[in-house]
């Protein structure tokens, strides 16, 4: 599977978490020299053609709460690739990058779906809520057709109309497994 990574401006990615202990697919994936040098460089958002793309996939990170989460442009870019029948999908707090997602048809992407994201627990049990702007479940409850999760730190996925969303980092590998089985469709 080709991919291209991409970012707002363009540039080196901020990475955290890489370090994870007994991360045996997180250690392989960052040693692969080729994905280093698409961290390094990542597209400008800007210069990419959104309909030449059959996925988005948005990772993880307390960034996207601050960046993507307001970015029209994404959005846009993120509704072109659903629009033609792509498919989108996040994990953890990546879901804050479908926040600005409004499809041709007017609809938020989450408008009638079910979707899942970084839980409230999740963010008092990693001590992450009073550095955060505001909390990604409320926000992702907001507009999405349903909102579930499991208890914290439990492997959740859920798959519907061509969207995937994760709960939190255990929930990666399955969000991967899902968008490859729907790109081989």
């Amino acid at each position: 599977i080709a991919f291209d990574i991409v970012s707002l401006n363009g540039g080196s990615a901020p990475l955290y978490g890489e370090d994870a202990e007994g991360d045996s697919v997180n250690q392989a994936v960052l040693a692969d020299s080729n994905i280093q040098a698409a961290l390094q460089s990542t597209l400008p958002l800007a210069e990419v053609n959104p309909t030449e793309y059959d996925a988005v996939f948005y990772p993880g990170g307390f960034g996207l709460l601050y960046d993507l989460a307001n970015s029209e442009e994404a959005g846009a870019a993120t509704a072109s690739v659903y629009d033609k029948g792509g498919i989108v999908a996040a994990v953890c707090h990546g879901p804050a990058g479908l926040l600005p997602v409004k499809l041709a048809n007017g609809k938020h992407i989450l408008e009638d779906i079910a979707a899942t994201c970084f839980t409230y627990e999740e963010e008092k049990d990693f001590g992450t809520l009073p550095k955060i702007p505001y909390l990604l479940e409320e926000s992702i409850t907001r507009v999405a057709g349903q909102y579930s999760k499991k208890g914290p730190w439990q492997s959740f996925v859920i798959e519907q109309e061509r969207v995937i969303t994760g709960q939190n980092p255990q929930s990666a590998t399955g969000v991967g497994k899902a968008l490859v089985a729907a790109l081989q469709q």
